[in-house]
């Protein structure tokens, strides 16, 4: 995914309202930008780094400017716009650059499904294969060395849970995807110190034969893109483990 236009830069002044950030260019305007995300974004949205955003031509936007990365001060990249990570994945398995999910002839997005009336990310179909349900999730949330999801309590990825689970009963295939937007990023655990019930639940869907796939992904200023597998922890959780 290459960024076109290009991004600009600015410093963040602050994020408020979950969807809306302060900055200020290299030029001395401040200006309102959109922000994409509704974590916490904890480590994401420091005073002072940089932040890189995109420019809409779109009249009918109240906020021209979205809030794409940040430039932390310590030279780490993060994928703010949680949106691009279902886009990311999209580009990957066109590609078949995710050999876990190669080899399907069809790519549909945002499809309904389940019994809980949910929209599966990336549904895979091809001749001779069951179909394949595949859930994106992002993760930004880095702590004492280690990535985790989620970054607040997710009825929505419980629910999600549920459905994946729903689908490898019916004889599917359905799989957990997270896409690491932090390259700082190199080794993941599911929070259970900020969910536990959705730590249960990935436990209970892994079980129950769902696949759990982690990859991160190469960051800068001009592009992003899925790069390689990192290391996933669903036994436990790494935090509680290290202090």
């Amino acid at each position: 995914m290459k960024f076109k236009p290009a991004l600009k830069p600015a410093w963040l002044r602050k994020r408020y309202k979950r969807f809306l950030a302060d900055v200020v260019t290299p030029e001395g305007k401040a200006l309102t930008i959109h922000c994409a995300n509704t974590g916490t974004m904890t480590g994401c949205a420091n005073p002072g780094d940089t932040v890189w955003y995109s420019s809409s031509n779109n009249s009918k936007r109240r906020y021209p400017y979205s809030w794409e990365l940040t430039e932390t001060a310590d030279g780490q990249w993060i994928g703010i716009n949680t949106l691009r990570a279902n886009q990311l994945v999209g580009e990957a398995l066109h590609a078949d650059a995710i050999p876990e999910l190669a080899g399907y002839s069809y790519l549909t997005a945002e499809v309904r499904y389940g019994a809980e009336n949910s929209r599966i990310d990336w549904l895979l179909s091809t001749k001779d294969r069951v179909k394949c349900y595949i859930e994106v999730k992002s993760i930004t949330l880095l702590q004492q060395q280690w990535g985790y999801f989620p970054d607040t309590k997710t009825l929505r990825g419980q629910k999600h849970l549920r459905e994946l689970q729903s689908m490898t009963e019916m004889g599917y295939r359905a799989v957990l995807f997270f896409a690491v937007l932090h390259s700082g990023i190199h080794q993941v655990s599911i929070a259970r110190h900020i969910d536990p019930h959705y730590a249960d639940l990935v436990l209970q869907a892994q079980l129950s034969g769902v696949e759990i796939l982690c990859y991160g992904c190469k960051i800068s200023q001009h592009s992003m893109r899925i790069h390689a597998p990192l290391s996933l922890n669903i036994s436990h959780d790494a935090k509680t483990k290290n202090t």
